[in-house]
């Protein structure tokens, strides 16, 4: 094996590959990132069972062959390398690294130990890289994050026709994005759960580009795989991950719920409010919101502890209602927003509310993209 690449180039591919390796590998290979020469250029490989990860790029081979090396490290050695074109070659058991009068040499590990990469399903259909980039962002940002409920650690994807729906919900808040796609099949019907961080991490990465080929496949006993491929830099990039196991909250039905209050807000404003407000908040305390007319007071605080109040602009239909929010959830909700004024809608200061973008006050919410997040207790 032996080729050479665009600095920036490579560094971009393997660091971008190596996300994907586990911290602490069940077998020492999985630590590692395949590179593989042929005619058609050079690919990188990362896969720890779960989660694999694929790059094709166009370089100068020289001769054809395979490696396994430390993904990590040789991410490490490659954005700190200088700006000139890197070669790299066997040398023995060992890869050599090149670039200007700077030489690294890695230990290769057995490439025969190395697990076979899972095939790419069959393609369901394409999507706006950029649109889909920014529905994941807003989807996941009512992820669970706790390892030991996986199940709410996913999104649901479910498809139907020319529509995709992505879900999550950690239980204390839940996230409906609605968006179009062009599926290969109109008639199509599908459901899937994705790791959030997978699904996050893979969305971003593919921004950018033309478009997302998404593929999904599954074979009745829990094992279904789904597959994004996209174009992204200067090299075509694939991810299969396993879909989790288990019946999803049913999510939908929650944000159907009738309204006696809506307010309407800068998003900036109020985003900027809460963060301040929010520095004298203990923790698993609430920042409380006070609605009334022409008016949104936010206060954090009690007794003997700091307190903070401010007062921003509202424009509030309904009646007057004081509701409390855990203000780190709220502010997860506000950041992925995307519109200057957002919607929030109330029915009791015990029930969830619906918060939604819009381009100005009085303006209906653009239901695309819904965040429903649980009140928190106030004291008396």
């Amino acid at each position: 094996m032996k080729f050479r690449i665009d600095r920036d180039t490579l560094a971009d591919a393997v660091a971008w590959t190596a996300r994907t390796l586990p911290n602490r590998p069940s077998v020492p290979v999985l630590a590692g990132l395949l590179i593989e020469t042929d005619d058609d250029g050079l690919s990188l490989s990362g896969f720890d069972y779960e989660t694999s990860a694929r790059v094709r790029l166009p370089a100068e081979v020289a001769d054809e062959g395979t490696a396994l090396v430390s993904g990590r490290l040789l991410a490490d050695i490659c954005k700190s390398l200088p700006d000139k074109p890197v070669d790299l070659a066997m040398d023995g058991a060992k890869v050599a690294v090149t670039c200007g009068s700077t030489r690294f040499s890695l230990q290769t590990m057995p490439v025969e130990d190395y697990p076979t990469l899972p095939q790419m399903p069959s393609a369901s259909g394409k999507i706006n890289a950029d649109q889909f980039a920014t529905a994941v962002t807003q989807a996941v940002a009512a992820a669970g994050r706790d390892d030991m409920l996986p199940l709410l650690t996913g999104v649901r994807m479910e498809i139907e026709g020319s529509k995709i729906s992505l879900m999550a919900t950690d239980r204390f808040r839940a996230s409906l994005r609605e968006l179009d796609w062009f599926p290969d099949d109109t008639g199509a019907s599908a459901q899937a759960l994705v790791p959030a961080r997978v699904l996050g991490e893979t969305a971003k990465s593919l921004a950018g580009g033309e478009d997302v080929t998404i593929a999904i496949s599954a074979d009745g006993a829990g094992e279904g795989l789904i597959g994004f491929e996209g174009v992204a830099g200067n090299g075509h990039r694939s991810t299969t991950t396993r879909l989790l196991e288990g019946e999803f909250p049913r999510v939908r039905q929650l944000f159907q719920a009738e309204s006696t209050t809506i307010a309407y807000v800068s998003t900036a404003t109020l985003t900027d409010a809460v963060k301040r407000v929010s520095l004298v908040a203990e923790r698993n305390t609430p920042v409380r919101l006070s609605f009334s007319a022409g008016q949104l007071m936010l206060e954090a605080g009690s007794g003997e502890d700091a307190q903070a109040s401010e007062t921003i602009e509202a424009t509030v239909d309904g009646d007057d209602i004081s509701i409390g929010f855990n203000p780190q959830y709220l502010l997860d909700g506000l950041n992925v927003m995307g519109e200057p004024v957002v919607h929030m809608a109330f029915t009791q200061h015990t029930r969830p509310a619906s918060i939604a973008g819009v381009a100005e006050v009085g303006a209906d919410p653009d239901l695309a993209f819904r965040y429903l997040i649980m009140p928190v207790r106030l004291q008396s």
